[in-house]
């Protein structure tokens, strides 16, 4: 009898195999898992492409505005009106509010405080919302942007009640009618041709800042070059006074 020697590895030559599956099994079911979700999204974003291409869309719009939206600028105090305001109404402080604005928003001669503007008359109306400066306000700033050497010239009307016909910003020639229809013969004379109204006595019947006395029935104020100031100045004195509503020139 022949007998067969093995010979005996040593413990740390021994090689062992986990329990479970094989490595290449469990592979083999891990990549056949994959496949199906791979196969499920794809399937997904046939059946979705325009929600897909919409969201990216989206996405890339969002993105470009991100970047092209400027940094928020530093904010200023303003002055606006807090409701609507009439032509001629005097300014308290329930009519105004404190706003936050950008710099670039703040127009040339505007408040920053409120207490500068309470007892001052409105030349023109304004929305709620709408910033506050000088030339809204009845006096020396109603002549921004006028002809250097401008002035602003109060005329009393013959007719107090034509006053009502106006409102600022209309241009106006003022007419001066002499003799007396009986001794002398009427005869009519253009002082001004095309002068804007600044003012009006219609507007409430507030002095202002120019007018020192309550006697305002039949006044205007225009805004006239100084050759139209030096012909108005007086002229109530010198005949009847009256104005004929004009268009713009041009």
């Amino acid at each position: 009898m022949a007998i067969t020697l093995r010979k005996r590895l040593p413990d740390d030559r021994r090689t062992t195999r986990p329990l479970g599956r094989p490595r290449a099994l469990r592979s083999t079911r891990s990549a056949r898992g994959a496949l199906p979700r791979r196969r499920r999204f794809a399937n997904w974003i046939n059946r979705h492409r325009r929600l897909a291409v919409a969201l990216l869309m989206c996405a890339a719009a969002g993105m470009a505005v991100q970047q092209l939206t400027p940094a928020p600028a530093s904010m200023v105090l303003a002055v606006a009106s807090a409701h609507d305001l009439a032509a001629g109404s005097t300014l308290g402080t329930a009519d105004l509010a404190a706003v936050r604005v950008p710099p670039g928003m703040l127009p040339e001669g505007s408040f920053t405080d409120g207490s500068a503007l309470e007892g001052k008359q409105l030349a023109a109306p304004l929305r709620k919302g709408q910033l506050l400066s000088d030339a809204q306000l009845l006096g020396p700033g109603l002549l921004t942007g006028t002809v250097p050497g401008s002035a602003a010239v109060p005329l009393r009307m013959a007719d107090p009640s034509s006053i009502q016909l106006l409102a600022p910003g209309q241009l106006v020639n003022v007419v001066m009618t002499t003799g007396n229809d009986y001794e002398r013969p009427g005869a009519s004379e253009v002082l001004a041709a095309a002068v804007p109204v600044l003012w009006t006595s219609g507007q409430g019947g507030k002095t202002g800042q120019w007018l020192g006395t309550g006697e305002t029935d039949g006044l205007m104020v225009v805004a006239a070059n100084p050759e139209q100031a030096r012909r108005l100045a007086g002229a109530s004195t010198q005949g009847k006074l009256f104005f004929v509503l004009v268009a713009s020139p041009g």
